[in-house]
């Protein structure tokens, strides 16, 4: 009998912000497999630690921090080699992922690797996104706005002009990018309408002006910027 794949989605930090079926599929597991960042912990698996079996079978996947695909690619080709040989012997395989598996999420690499040859079943997570606008304590979006989601990394005149474009913006991956995104919020004129929020639902969460946002930013951090259209007052 050929083991079942899990992409288990934990919510953007904040251990009870697991759902009850992610805790469930991650308490009766056989084996637990995670991203983490070579040579350092996993955040995936400290979420989830409190829910993990006793002498549970773990699969760490160590994803080097490259600008280059290979080296990650590579990564992922090991880590789905691991996960056929425990489905092959029947057993149940749940992947840990930060947030949302398919909202920016690794177990996407996994799923393409391995979805075409054993059942697999993804399990929704609460997204950074409406992490962050609950610990902003103010609505994204209302009636007919549009959410446009922006990555950091991309370049500033690509960055300027979705953002002009846009009602309401989610800037993610904010981290060495900061610098640059102030700057285009501020051409643009939106940086009192802009709100820094840094590893939201954590204890150490902050939550500020953009103004105000420390330099260098986590990786974990967003940008949330609403215009000031404010229909729901």
């Amino acid at each position: 009998m050929i083991g079942k794949l899990y992409g288990v989605g934990l919510g953007p930090g904040d251990p009870e912000l697991m759902t009850l079926k992610a805790y469930r599929l991650i308490q009766n597991a056989d084996v637990i497999a995670y991203p983490t960042l070579e040579g350092g912990e996993s955040f995936a698996r400290a979420i989830a630690a409190a829910a993990l079996p006793d002498g549970v079978e773990e699969i760490a996947i160590h994803v080097p921090m490259s600008v280059k695909r290979e080296p990650a690619q590579a990564a992922y080709d090991t880590g789905a080699a691991q996960i056929a040989v425990a489905l092959d012997v029947g057993k149940s395989v749940v992947v840990l992922c930060e947030g949302d598996p398919f909202f920016y999420g690794s177990f996407m690499y996994l799923f393409s690797r391995l979805s075409d040859r054993y059942e697999t079943e993804v399990v929704a997570g609460v997204t950074s996104v409406t992490a962050c606008a609950a610990a902003m304590q103010k609505p994204l979006t209302a009636r007919n706005e549009v959410l446009t989601i922006i990555p950091g990394p991309i370049s500033a005149d690509d960055l300027h002009a979705r953002v002009r474009g846009a009602e309401a913006v989610a800037i993610m991956k904010v981290g060495r990018h900061l610098p640059k995104i102030k700057k285009v919020l501020a051409d643009l004129n939106l940086t009192q309408h802009a709100v820094y929020v840094e590893r939201a639902t954590l204890p150490v969460e902050k939550v500020l002006p953009l103004a105000d946002a420390p330099e260098p930013a986590p990786y974990f951090s967003m940008i949330l910027v609403t215009k000031g259209n404010d229909p729901w007052l």
